[in-house]
């Protein structure tokens, strides 16, 4: 399977947090995603940058926070994480980056 330029625009990076520790020991890991990235494109991009067979993917988007920072309103930027579940002995190592 080749890797295409795409699949390095789905994927930004692993998010790490003790949630996502506890996660990953169920066989689930945690990447922040292009937020108009679809759940079959985060698939094809997880299997061909890391060569392993996912079994499921979820999402959610987190809505950026509003903050004020001396008297000037500004907004965080929208988050979109994708929870990936790997087949039966499949393991990401996300310590070592893409």
């Amino acid at each position: 399977m080749t890797v295409k330029a795409e699949q390095y625009d789905v994927i930004r990076k692993p998010i790490i947090t003790e949630k996502t520790t506890m996660a990953s020991e169920n066989g689930a890991v945690v990447f922040e995603v292009a937020i108009d990235a679809n759940k079959p494109q985060i698939k094809d991009a997880v299997e061909a940058l890391f060569g392993v067979k996912v079994k499921a993917v979820n999402t959610t988007i987190t809505k950026g926070k509003v903050k004020r920072f001396r008297g000037k309103t500004g907004k965080r930027k929208d988050v979109k994480k994708a929870y990936v579940m790997l087949e039966e002995g499949n393991t990401i190592d996300v310590a070592t980056g893409l």
